[in-house]
């Protein structure tokens, strides 16, 4: 049912060093931060982390998802407050959810919330799908 309030099945995509790797040649980006490990904690950071861009595209496929398709999403943003964080041979969890805020004008908004390890890793997350 498609109503204020409703709160939309989570879904958890896992993420590990590999993925980074992948995403990193796919993308270009090649920031050692999202790959090694000492370069990381030199500048830093408790570990490699995710790319942002990546956390972004696993919460936008849990939205288009749900709206049939990208076709569907008018509007997706959200901003990064957490890194996800990717420590060497493990799985990192990446937990999305999300609650129906507003129903009007054909429009559904999508309040999201995206964790990791228990952290909020994205602030002021919202999609705006066509239903």
């Amino acid at each position: 049912m498609i109503e204020v309030g409703t709160v939309l099945e989570e879904h958890t995509f896992y993420l590990d060093r590999a993925m980074l790797k992948a995403y990193a040649d796919a993308s270009g980006d090649q920031n050692p931060i999202h790959q090694n490990e000492e370069f990381a904690l030199s500048v830093g950071l408790p570990n490699v982390i995710a790319h942002g861009m990546l956390t972004m595209a696993l919460v936008g496929k849990f939205v288009t998802d749900w709206a049939g398709g990208s076709s569907h999403v008018t509007h997706f943003g959200a901003r990064f407050i957490k890194p996800v964080i990717v420590p060497a041979d493990t799985d990192v969890d990446l937990t999305v959810s999300a609650v129906i805020s507003a129903v009007e004008d054909g429009t559904v908004t999508l309040d999201l919330t995206a964790t990791s390890a228990g952290v909020k890793v994205l602030g002021m997350a919202k999609a705006v799908v066509k239903k």
